[in-house]
C-alpha cells in the first residue's frame, strides 16, 4: 500500500463487474469495487453491468419482479425456499442447473458479445444469477480469464457455489467452513470482507460530526435505518424509541421511500426528543461515524458498512433467509444484538447505559470490520491477472 493506504496495482485495465438490481446491495458493492480500482489505479477500465437489464429487460421484469413480490408478500414462503435450497432440496442440484441453463439461453447471446467487445481481463459478480451465467460461459470456454464471486452476505447458500469459480470472497474468515460441504477447497476462498465504498475507511470527528448535522455532541445518538428502499419495520422501530424513555436523539435514513420521509419528517417537528430524518444519501459513512447504535436489518452491505465504522447493531426483523443467517453469525460474534418480540427499546436502553457492554460490542464489530474490502479483494483480482498472462506467455 502506499502512504495513504490505497494498494498501488498495476493489472487492472478492464474489469467487468456483473450484477443486478435487487434492493441496493449488490449494485453498491459493485460500484465500491469500481471506486476501489480507479483510486488505485486511475488509468483501469471497469464497466458495471446491471445484467438482467441490459441483456433481458423481460427477463428483469419475469425474475426479479417475481423475487421481489414474494418477498414483499410472503417472506415466509420466501424463506421455506431459501432454507429448503439451503438442503439441497428446490432450486438446488438439478432444479439450479436448469435455471441457470434458462437464463443462458435469454441472456448469454448479448452478453457474450459484450465480453468479445470489452474484452476483459477478469470478471467479477456481485450476484449468483450473473454468476451462474459466467460460470456456464467458462465450462463451454466462451470467457477464459478469470471469475470471482462478492458474496455480499455473512453466510453461503448453494446458489453461489458453482465449479468454474476461481475464487470466493467472503465476509469474514469464520465463514470459510460453509465450503466444506461442497467441496470447494480453501485456497479458493478469500476473507477479505464485503466490499464497501472505500469513504467507509476514512476516519472522522465524531464531535465535528454532530455539530455538522445539528445533534448534541454530548447525548448518545442512535441511527436507524432500513436500506434503500426504507422497507421492513423501520418505522415502527422510530415510533417505539420515539415514544420510550430511552435517552437518546434519533438519525433516521429513509431512502427512496418518499412517503415515509415526509411522515416521520412531520412527527420530528413535533417531537420533543431531537430526531433528524433524511431521505437517500450518499453520506452513511457520516452518518455511521457520528452514531453509537445503529437499529436497523441485517442486510450484508449495512452490515459490513456498520462493522468497518466500529459501530454496534441492533437487528430488527430479518426477513427469512440470507437476513436471517447474517443475523445468527453477527450475533454469535457479539458485535450486535438481535430484538426479539417488542424488546427494542429495553435492548436499546441496556446498551446505552452499559457502557462496558457498548464498547465491548463496538471492539468486536471493529474486530470483524474489512474497510478495507474492495481493496483487498481487487488485489487478488490483480494477482490472477498476472498469474494468466505469465501462464500465456509461456
Amino acid at each position: 500500500m502506499n502512504e495513504k493506504g490505497v494498494v498501488k496495482i498495476k493489472g487492472l485495465k478492464r474489469i467487468l463487474i456483473l450484477s443486478v438490481t435487487v434492493g441496493a446491495g449488490h449494485m453498491r458493492t459493485a460500484e465500491a469495487l469500481k471506486k476501489a480500482a480507479e483510486e488505485a489505479d486511475p488509468s483501469s477500465k471497469v464497466l458495471i453491468l446491471d445484467t438482467f437489464r441490459y441483456a433481458n429487460p423481460f427477463l428483469e421484469k419475469l425474475v426479479l419482479g417475481t423475487y421481489i413480490e414474494i418477498i414483499k408478500i410472503s417472506p415466509i414462503i420466501y424463506g421455506y425456499l431459501y432454507r429448503q435450497a439451503e438442503r439441497g432440496q428446490p432450486l438446488a442440484g438439478r432444479a439450479k442447473t436448469e435455471f441457470n441453463r434458462i437464463l443462458n439461453m435469454l441472456v448469454a447471446p448479448r452478453l457474450v458479445s459484450l465480453i468479445n467487445d470489452f474484452q476483459p481481463q477478469a470478471i467479477i459478480c456481485t450476484h449468483p444469477f450473473p454468476l451462474g451465467i459466467v460460470s456456464y460461459m467458462k465450462k463451454k470456454g466462451t470467457f477464459r480469464g478469470p471469475l470471482l464471486a462478492t458474496i455480499t452476505d455473512f453466510t453461503l447458500h448453494s446458489f453461489w457455489v458453482f465449479p468454474e469459480v476461481d475464487i470466493f470472497f467472503t465476509g469474514a474468515e469464520a465463514l470459510s467452513f460453509h465450503f466444506d460441504k461442497y467441496r470447494i477447497d480453501r485456497d479458493r476462498v478469500r476473507a477479505t470482507g464485503i466490499p464497501i465504498d472505500p469513504a467507509f475507511g476514512k476516519r472522522c470527528d465524531r464531535f465535528e460530526l454532530r455539530n455538522e448535522l445539528g445533534l448534541d455532541p454530548a447525548a448518545p445518538i442512535v441511527l436507524i435505518m432500513g436500506g434503500g428502499l426504507g422497507m421492513g419495520s423501520l418505522e415502527e422501530a422510530v415510533n417505539t424509541l420515539a415514544g420510550s424513555m430511552v435517552d437518546c436523539q434519533l438519525v433516521v435514513v429513509t431512502g427512496t421511500n418518499r412517503p415515509l420521509f415526509d411522515r416521520l419528517s412531520r412527527k420530528a417537528a413535533a417531537m420533543s426528543r431531537r430526531m433528524i430524518v433524511f431521505s437517500y444519501v450518499n453520506n452513511v459513512h457520516q452518518l455511521m461515524a457520528a452514531a453509537d447504535l445503529m437499529v436497523g436489518k441485517p442486510g450484508g452491505l449495512s452490515c459490513a458498512e456498520a462493522l468497518a465504522c466500529g459501530l454496534p447493531l441492533v437487528m430488527v426483523d430479518p426477513l427469512p433467509g440470507q437476513e436471517e443467517r447474517n443475523a445468527e453469525f453477527l450475533a454469535s460474534t457479539g458485535a450486535a444484538v438481535r430484538v426479539v418480540g417488542n424488546s427494542l427499546a429495553e435492548v436499546v436502553s441496556d446498551c446505552l447505559n452499559d457502557p462496558d457492554r457498548l464498547r465491548q460490542m463496538s471492539a468486536a464489530a471493529a474486530g470483524l470490520g474489512r474497510p478495507g474490502a474492495a481493496s483487498d479483494a481487487l488485489q487478488v483480482v490483480d494477482e490472477l491477472i498476472g498469474r494468466d498472462r505469465l501462464m500465456l506467455s509461456r
